[in-house]
């Protein structure tokens, strides 16, 4: 059976796979709630400060995946260091954060085309926890599902090529509308600066925007599960800088977009008319035109988003096959393409299941995914420590110790009940059932698998 993936990707595509795959939708559909626990000033602190925290993990990741190029990423890290389960369990946390956020794109196309042609809202079929799921919506997501699915079977080139195309789109599409935005804006709809008044409510709005930041920049670590796909020749420095970049780039996005999004348009408004970034935008300037670039941006983020997940989450599911920690059919490659075609199939039916359940069960899933991004993060940046041990230089033993702290704290804001926002019954409940799901694949693996398969980076 065929182990290896197809080379062919190069730095830029690794950009655009950790860019890619950090910024969704999110920009759009949620702003109100960034405005409503922060203000502009809060809100765009609290990305900034969170990007910055953010940087040791994503260098760390970049010290690892320099040294260590494996699709596995996590996996691989820790095997290294942890016994086998701890192993399975790190790569297992990590394929939710990705595997949730493919189903939950299927879903947020439907929405993008009610909110640019209102009148394909028709036919509904059924409801869940009050929402009503419309044909056209889940027809839309399917549709999405079967079209991304199609394009990593075909190879990691056509992936490649739709990341690129649809990250720089977004990037001219932003870089239009923000300017428009900054030169038509008041400074008076900025205020007040912060959604709660006085020294320590100004804090309490940065850290209430703090705490979100990890889900919405998750993603900057997905160059590693492409690690193993990069060109003959390709310098490993370029995925650190690659990393780097992402992260850079993804933290200054967020802190624009809320900056423009509150400037033209009074934000306590947007707040409790809970208006979206188009229509903001929109009667700001009084064009419907406008309002459909912002959503044309909006669709070709989520296509990136979409694909990079999928991408990440197909990788990780063939290195956790490849090392027999769960079925090893899932290691199984396409021949002719490189691809690997079981995991690839794996994913697109679970995203296909997960699209009839609509917005109210995945979001319990979603919250779930930004602690399972911290676990990863937490579980590498340890491995990274252990496996340099002292003889690692001193600016790398701090940098791995100042990511493992920040991942920790990031776990910590999730699960004690005094911080607000923590998990309660619903976000328990779907991190348990993930939780089994993972034990029953444990318990499905081949039973005589106990050594680890080499990755391909290892094998040429």
């Amino acid at each position: 059976m065929q182990t290896a993936l197809r080379r062919t990707l190069s730095g830029v595509e690794y950009f655009t796979f950790g860019f890619g795959t950090m910024i969704g939708v999110g920009w759009l559909v949620v702003i109100h709630d960034w405005l409503s626990r922060g203000g502009p000033a809060g809100a765009m602190l609290g990305f900034l400060i969170g990007g910055i925290l953010l940087l040791p993990v994503a260098l760390t990741y970049g010290r690892l995946v320099r040294e260590i190029p494996d699709a596995g990423a996590e996996v691989a890290y820790t095997e290294r260091v942890f016994p086998r389960f701890w192993s399975f369990g790190a790569g297992w946390v990590m394929l939710l954060a990705y595997a949730i956020v493919c189903p939950w794109e299927a879903v947020a196309i439907g929405n993008l085309l009610a909110r640019a042609f209102p009148s394909t809202d028709r036919f509904p079929v059924y409801e869940i926890s009050g929402q009503t799921i419309y044909a056209t919506r889940l027809a839309a997501g399917l549709a999405l599902t079967a079209a991304i699915a199609w394009v990593n079977y075909r190879g990691i080139k056509p992936s490649g090529l739709l990341q690129d195309v649809t990250t720089f789109g977004l990037i001219i599409a932003f870089a239009v509308f923000t300017a428009l935005g900054f030169g038509r804006g008041e400074v008076v709809n900025l205020e007040p600066p912060f959604a709660r008044p006085g020294g320590v409510g100004a804090l309490v709005s940065i850290v209430l925007v703090l705490q979100i930041v990890p889900y919405f920049m998750t993603g900057f670590e997905s160059v590693a599960k492409a690690s193993e796909e990069a060109k003959p020749g390709f310098d490993p420095g370029n995925f650190a800088r690659a990393i780097a970049a992402a992260i850079v780039a993804g933290g200054v996005f967020y802190v624009l977009i809320i900056g423009v999004v509150s400037y033209i348009y009074p934000w306590r408004e947007i707040v409790a008319q809970r208006v979206g970034t188009e229509l903001a935008f929109e009667r700001a300037f009084g064009s419907r035109a406008m309002a459909q670039l912002i959503l044309l941006g909006a669709i070709l983020s989520l296509f990136k988003v979409f694909n990079g997940n999928f991408v990440a989450a197909t990788r990780l599911a063939f290195a956790l096959g490849r090392r027999g920690l769960v079925h090893t059919s899932l290691a199984r490659v396409d021949e002719r393409r490189g691809t690997p075609a079981v995991a690839i199939c794996l994913l697109a039916a679970i995203t296909a299941a997960g699209a009839f359940f609509g917005d109210a069960l995945l979001v319990p899933f979603s919250e779930v995914g930004a602690l399972a991004s911290a676990l990863g993060w937490l579980a590498s940046c340890i491995a990274f420590l252990l496996l340099g041990g002292n003889h690692r230089p001193a600016r790398q033993r701090i940098l791995g110790i100042s990511g493992a702290a920040v991942a920790a704290g990031i776990v910590l804001m999730k699960v004690v009940p005094a911080v607000p926002g923590s998990f309660g019954a619903p976000e328990w409940a779907a991190f348990a059932g993930w939780c089994l799901l993972g034990w029953a694949f444990w318990l499905a693996r081949p039973k005589s698998s106990g050594t680890r398969v080499p990755a391909a980076a290892e094998l040429a």
